[in-house]
């Protein structure tokens, strides 16, 4: 690599506009040195990369601050190399009225109502400012264990969400992101799942669930925590991914084997065996391997094991005391505690998946692609970002808010997502990637709407029609039709708008049809409409006269179905 010194003209206020310094560096090199254009590019992309990597590393060694800065910085520099080694079209910044509510769908999980969106276009419109008082609201604890809940346990029925919520495992994910924990620290104790404190009772929920299948506490574990997908690897080493075997997908297992779910008097507690587990596994080809304590990446942990002939006894003195009923007895040799300490704890993946899974929530894919198959099949895009993200992600304590607030500030999230003609690949991240909204968003979003406040309330009804959270590819089935369009709970809910400050009401007493309109695009879609949409909708109202609830609600429906609604975008 060629650096000709210039590493020292980048200095940190500058690093936006380094690029722009690269295009110089290619004129002069193909003015002075009577190189081609192409190969002046080439040199001029050879010496950003060397420039860019030394200037990310001077923003970690610098990152002290907990603003998130040096995030945004590190995000524009790496976002806009990859703008120059794709050769990509890159989409203008978005406008105020997409921003305003693309932050509060990603950050609170819902649209904003009419006063918190034209207070903000009325003001000074700094994003920065609305950035760090939706991140300090309720709200945003509320999404984020939403996306926690889902990512961690995956959809299940209404009836076991109530589970989780009675045995107190919503309450201790909203502790955790309410506090703004470390990631390290909450894993850490859903997997030894031994509650030292009331708050942390929650947490035996995570291997409580899945009741004593230790195949699918391993196959949750592999994707919510490391970013990988080990299920293909179960009857032999992965056919298409190298590095994972088969004696990862069984070893990930033997560490949870010895765990039983366990109640007493009300107490739920996942006690753990010292005897036991000892098995062997056999690949398609009848070969038998001994279930080692071992994954990936990670040495074998080491285990006395007796021979196929010894019969073990249990013992107390097998065993620690413990004076926490919601703990029980505790090997001596406790399996899931060598997890914890010998392959969790400094993992390389850890803070990897757990930067990358953060990026996708917000950016609309990850820099690995898909999130959670994070292997040598699936490269990253920007794989110096990712390394430098993960690096400062980890030396601030997994601080959800700050990695949150530098992604969120970076030009890269602030794009328009209307796509440039000749951008092509998202992997570019050159345009805001549409998503849809989760079951949860569209819940409280439509709740937002309809009755001016986005609480939970229909939350059970939306994400058992809208499971999918960050799906690879967002497809509109049958099912979701049929409930937009002929279901009862959802009827029922633009029905209920009859009270005096709900939306029907409140644009059936308003003045002129103009305000009506606007009052009503501002709600639903939170920007104003144009003369056409004025037009369309004031003509179908007008021929409905003589039932102008009715007719005010199909106006509704028809917004609240739309693809601008139900997207965030």
């Amino acid at each position: 690599m060629m650096s000709f010194g210039f590493t020292r003209l980048i200095q940190r206020s500058a690093l936006r506009d380094y690029l722009e310094f690269m295009l110089l560096v290619a004129f002069v090199l193909w003015v002075t040195l009577s190189v081609d254009a192409v190969d002046a590019q080439e040199v001029a992309q050879e010496v950003a990369q060397d420039v860019a990597q030394d200037a990310a590393q001077a923003i970690l060694a610098d990152s002290t601050g907990s603003a998130g800065q040096e995030v945004t910085d590190a995000v524009n520099l790496w976002v806009k190399q990859g703008y120059l080694n794709y050769e990509t079209a890159v989409a203008t910044r978005c406008s105020d009225e997409a921003f305003v509510r693309r932050i509060h769908l990603d950050l609170i999980g819902r649209t904003p109502t009419p006063t918190e969106s034209l207070d903000w276009m009325q003001s000074d419109r700094d994003r920065d400012k609305l950035i760090d008082s939706l991140i300090s609201q309720e709200g945003f604890v509320q999404n984020f264990a939403d996306f926690y809940d889902s990512l961690l346990m995956g959809r299940t029925a209404e009836g076991t969400y109530e589970q989780r919520k009675q045995h107190q495992w919503r309450a201790y994910l909203e502790g955790m992101v309410r506090e703004n924990r470390p990631w390290t620290e909450v894993v850490e104790e859903i997997l030894l799942a031994r509650p030292l404190s009331e708050e942390q009772k929650g947490a035996v929920w995570f291997l409580y669930e899945r009741n004593n299948d230790h195949q699918k506490i391993a196959e949750s574990i592999a994707p919510a925590i490391f970013g990988l997908r080990i299920e293909c690897a179960q009857c032999h080493d992965h056919m298409m991914v190298d590095e994972i075997k088969q004696s990862h997908y069984w070893g990930l297992v033997a560490f949870f084997n010895r765990s039983k779910n366990e109640k007493s008097e009300g107490v739920l507690r996942v006690s753990e065996s010292a005897v036991g587990g000892f098995s062997e596994f056999a690949d398609i080809e009848g070969s038998s391997t001994p279930n080692y304590l071992t994954f990936l990446d990670t040495e074998v942990v080491p285990e006395e094991r007796p021979e196929k002939s010894d019969k073990q006894e249990d013992s107390d003195g097998l065993y620690l005391t413990s004076e926490r009923p919601q703990v029980g007895r505790v090997p001596k040799f406790s399996r899931r505690e060598k997890f914890v300490q010998e392959v969790l704890r400094d993992h390389p993946r850890l803070a990897l998946a757990f930067t990358n899974r953060i990026w996708a929530i917000l950016m609309g894919r990850g820099i690995v692609h898909p999130f959670d198959e994070m292997d040598s099949m699936h490269e990253p895009s920007h794989p110096e970002l990712l390394d430098w993200l993960s690096k400062d992600t980890k030396a601030h304590q997994f601080d959800l808010r700050r990695l949150v607030r530098g992604l969120v500030r970076s030009e890269a999230y602030q794009k328009s997502s209307v796509r440039p003609k000749g951008a092509e690949d998202p992997a570019t991240f050159a345009w805001y990637i549409e998503r849809p909204l989760t079951g949860e968003q569209l819940a409280r979003s439509t709740m937002q709407v309809l009755h001016g406040r986005g609480d939970a309330e229909a939350v059970g009804i939306f994400r058992q029609q809208f499971p999918e959270v960050l799906p690879r590819d967002y497809v509109t089935t049958v099912k979701k039709a049929l409930f937009l369009t002929n279901s009862d709970d959802f009827d029922r809910l633009i029905q209920s708008s009859t009270a005096p400050d709900d939306l029907v009401p409140r644009l059936i007493s308003s003045g002129s049809r103009k305000d009506q309109i606007d009052q009503l695009f501002q709600t639903v879609f939170a920007r104003t409409p144009d003369a056409g949409e004025r037009e369309a909708i004031g003509d179908y109202l007008d021929n409905r006269r003589d039932d102008p609830t009715q007719a005010m609600q199909q106006v509704v429906w028809s917004m609240l179905t739309s693809a601008e609604f139900r997207f965030n975008h």
